[in-house]
This record gives C-alpha cells, structure tokens and sequence, in this order.
C-alpha cells in the first residue's frame, strides 16, 4: 500500500506544484477553446493474455545430502527402488528385504528399523531435490471487472497527462498442473551376513500437491493497478463530437491480500514435514508422509512491478462539459510469485517461485465531466 501511495503521490505532486505556483499568472485559464481538466468513470474489464510458467523449487535438501532412513516398511522401500539399475541388483535387494521379512515373521509390513537382526534401514544419499522445476504446472491470472477512473489534465487541446485507476479487485489466480518431488538416491542398508544387503538406488516422483485441485483457483489477491501517460487527441474541441486518442505511459502493479488455496497450503505443510524429516534423519517417514515434530508456515508472496502500457480510444461529446469515453490498452506486465514454507524455528524448507506472463488488455468504458 507504501508503494502505491508513493507512486500516485509521485504523479500529483508535480501537478499540485504547478498550480500553486503558477496560478496568480492565470496558468490553469484557457482561450477557451477547451477544458483544463477531465475526470471519468465507468465500467473496467482486464483480461491476462499470459500463460502459465514451470514452477521453479528448491529445497533445504542438498544434493548429496546423506540422511538415516530411520522407520520405514520393507513395502515402502520396494515401491521406490529403482527398476533402471542392474538386475542383479534387483534380485539381491528384493531376495534381500524378503528373508528379512520372513525372519520378522511380518512380511512387507516389517519396519526394517526394528526387525528380528535389529536395525537394517541403513541410510541414503539423496539427489533431485536441491533445484527441480515442475513442466506443465504454473499460475495463471483470471479476467477481472471492476469501477474504473480516469483524470486527465490538458496541455493544450491535443495534449494531455493521463492518471487511470481501477477499485483494486479481488484477482483469480488459476493453478495449473501437478508438482511432483523427484527423490533420487543411493541406500546403504544395514544387515549381518547373508542379510547385509548391496547399495541400491531409489527414485521417486513424489506428489506435492494438484494446483487444480477444488475449483482450480491456487489463490487469490487484490490488485492495485494504477497507470499514468501521455495522450494525444485528434481534432478539435468545439469542432468535432468525435476524438480518437492515442497514450502510452507506464502501469505499477501491486498486490496484497493473498489467500491460498485451503488443500493446496495443506498440501505443501504435508511436503515440509517430509523435508523436515529428512534433515531429522527419518527419510522412511518422509517417504511414508509421517507428520515430523515441527510445526509448518506457508507463506505466499507476489512481487510488485512496473510496466509499459499503450492506450487507443476515443471520447464523444454530449455537450462541452460532458461526453462519452471508450478506450482499450495493453500493458506487458508479469511478476513473480513466491510460495515458501517454514518450520517453526523459521528455518526455509521449500521454496517455489512462478513467474506470471500477465499481460492484459484493459477495456474501459464510461461517462466523463470537463471542467
């Protein structure tokens, strides 16, 4: 809010300026030929022409991190064995995990933590989940309605400064696509004798969460979009109902507010239990999605921005004072947005980032007075 009240205080001050100090010389009165000022209201439409962009992620994990595994079931650990590495290797860990099971007497149940020949789970050396994007997932901002203004103080007949704004409207943020973890390793199991099992890889892609999920919307957030330039007309006041228009100047973008999506937030608590676990040396109850013994902070950020923004339209007089006002623009805006959760000792263990191609066309249609 610092920032939108800095930014529109930063295009009045030079005007306020200017009348104070020149109005005993009459700067502000006309021949008469046309009007100083301008203020307009009516109906504002922005529909995002941008499409979604990978999230970015990172992790507190770092590649070649090794961890215990801790707790986890001897079915857990068939699931993310590797099937790309040698068969010999394959047959040994699968033979391997079956006689433990057999002299647990538990089968795939077994916690390879706490079986017969004691603890077996060994540990692992992780990969993949340091830096890892997510194709086909991103964000993407819904069309927008809202009340809309426009001021405009005139150089002269042609030429005028231009201050648009709309009420700052609650934006859809739509999610797209699925976020999977791809968790790589090499375990070194415990065993004695002919239990002892040989390294063997594992690799996984973990579901994070569905950006889809509910209603699609991943979030929610208000926006403050005011934007400021430079117009010319065309024709002449007094002559000609009808004046197109032509502007170009520069939008800021702001946005407070954010709601996340309930399942999403849950969902990404759910992933920061399981990097969590992995720093506690529980990778098999990260595995198994087993809550760690922190407490989860998601927290949703989107960065603020400045954008070029171009604008053709046209007014049409009812009178001198009052007239009609249409006028479509386009601004090439985008902004990155960055999720990021934490543990309660405010220690970072995710973070994702989406860039947002907004860039939308601004219709605007209203009713103006002249003074």
């Amino acid at each position: 809010m610092k920032k939108t009240l800095t930014f529109v205080c930063a295009i009045a001050t030079p005007l306020l300026f200017s009348q104070s100090t020149f109005a005993a010389f009459d700067y502000f009165k006309t021949d008469g030929s046309f009007k100083r000022f301008s203020v307009s209201a009516g109906w504002l439409h922005a529909s995002p022409q941008g499409t979604a962009n990978p999230l970015e992620n990172t992790t507190a994990i770092k590649d070649g991190t090794v961890a215990k595994n801790g707790s986890v079931k001897i079915k857990t650990v068939r699931e993310v064995i590797d099937p790309d590495q040698n068969e010999l290797t394959k047959v040994k860990v699968n033979t391997g995990l079956t006689a433990i099971g057999v002299v647990s007497f538990r089968g795939e149940e077994t916690d390879l933590s706490r079986t017969t020949l004691g603890d077996v789970s060994g540990q692992v050396k992780l990969g993949g989940l340091e830096n890892f994007s997510s194709p086909g997932t991103g964000l993407e901002s819904a069309d927008v309605d809202t009340f809309g203004s426009l001021f405009n103080y005139y150089l002269n007949d042609n030429w005028s400064i231009e201050v648009k704004a709309g009420f700052p409207p609650k934006v859809d943020i739509m999610g797209k696509g699925k976020v999977y973890a791809p968790i790589s390793g090499e375990v070194t199991a415990g065993g004695i004798g002919e239990y002892a099992l040989p390294k063997f890889k594992i690799k996984k892609e973990q579901l994070i969460t569905d950006l889809e999920q509910g209603d699609g919307v991943a979030s929610r957030a208000r926006a403050w979009l005011p934007a400021a330039g430079v117009q010319y007309q065309f024709g002449k006041s007094g002559v000609n109902k009808f004046r197109p228009y032509v502007g170009a100047g520069v939008m800021y973008a702001y946005f407070n507010g954010i709601e996340l999506n309930d399942g999403i937030r849950k969902d990404l608590e759910a992933a920061g239990h399981q990097i969590q676990n992995i720093k506690d040396g529980k990778s098999g109850a990260a595995l198994e999605n087993v809550p760690s013994n922190r407490e989860m902070n998601v927290d949703v950020e989107a960065e603020s921005a400045f954008a070029p923004i171009v604008t053709v339209g046209a007014t049409y007089d009812f009178n001198d004072r009052w007239f009609g006002v249409g006028s479509l623009s386009y601004a090439k805006l985008d902004s990155d947005t960055t999720i990021t959760v934490k543990n309660d000792k405010n220690e970072e263990l995710i973070r994702s980032k989406a860039h947002l191609d907004i860039d939308p066309y601004i219709t605007f249609l209203g009713v103006g007075y002249r003074f």
